[in-house]
Formats: C-alpha cells, structure tokens, sequence
C-alpha cells in the first residue's frame, strides 16, 4: 500500500514544529512522516530542514527510551531487554540513515537477542532470588528469545515495501 497522504507547503512549518517538539513520537507515526517527507518534491521550501528534523526525532525516540517503550509494550510476557538495545545503540552511528532502523537490524544481524535472553534468564532476581538451574534458565531464555524475535520481526516490517 503507498502513502497516498499529501502535505502543501503551508502545513510544513506545523509539521517541523510536530518533530522538533516530539509530539510525533511513535514508530508507525515517524514512519509515515518519514515516508511524507520523502515524497516531498526536492524544490519543497525547507525540505532539508525538515529531513533533518525528523533525522533527530528518530535519535530522540530511540535514545529516549520510546522504543524501549513500544517493545516492551508488544512484549508482555518478558518485556524487552534494555541492556540488548544499549549494545545495539553502541554499535550504530547516529548520524548516516535512519538510527531506529539501524539499531533494530543491529540487534537482528549480530544476534543480540539470544545473548541478553540468556543473561537475563540466569539472574537470581528472575528466580526469586535463588540460582536458577541450568535447564530453567535454558527454558526461560528460549521463552524470551521467541517473544523478543518476534516483536522484532513485526516491528522491522515498518520498513518493508
């Protein structure tokens, strides 16, 4: 489905003041500025303002925890790790493409997943308090990795076709 959504050069000042306020701060709604703003004709008044506007929104979104956020928000059972989206975070460079996207195929291409489900799966605070066994932290860490791969995987297919 294409973006059919169509903004004239009026409405552009409310839509850059909407990303530098962040009121614009969920991934579907970055995602479909993002799309907008890549419609734009190049002769749009302020268009590279306007891309740069939303380029920090999305660093604000991820570095301040609205994605952290919306993750945990699709991940009930075993909210999304923090510490395996800092290790992703540290490995992008926030000033090439889109630092979301990067970030998320970041935790996908390296596997950050398996790695933070096991750590977390083997912390005494997630047993009570006592040391777990090898095949409860096993079954614990399989049970986070499947529902953090599969948010994943809903949450990259924003930016498929």
């Amino acid at each position: 489905m294409s973006n059919t959504r169509t903004v004239n050069t009026t409405s552009l000042p409310a839509l850059l003041q909407s990303l530098r306020s962040h009121t614009i701060n969920t991934l579907p709604a970055l995602r479909r500025t993002e799309r907008l703003i890549a419609s734009l004709p190049a002769s749009t008044p302020n268009k590279a303002e306007i891309a740069k506007a939303l380029h920090d929104a999305w660093i604000y979104y991820v570095d301040y925890h609205s994605l952290l956020n919306e993750l945990r928000g699709l991940t009930k059972t075993y909210p999304f790790s923090e510490s395996c989206l800092e290790e992703a975070k540290r490995g992008v460079s926030k000033g090439s493409g889109n630092y979301c996207y990067g970030v998320l195929k970041r935790v996908k291409d390296h596997r950050l997943i398996p790695t933070h489900a096991r750590a977390l799966a083997a912390k005494p605070v997630m047993w009570g308090g006592r040391n777990p066994s090898s095949s409860e932290v096993q079954k614990l860490a399989a049970a986070c990795e499947a529902e953090w791969t599969r948010v994943l995987t809903i949450v990259l297919r924003h930016w498929e076709g």
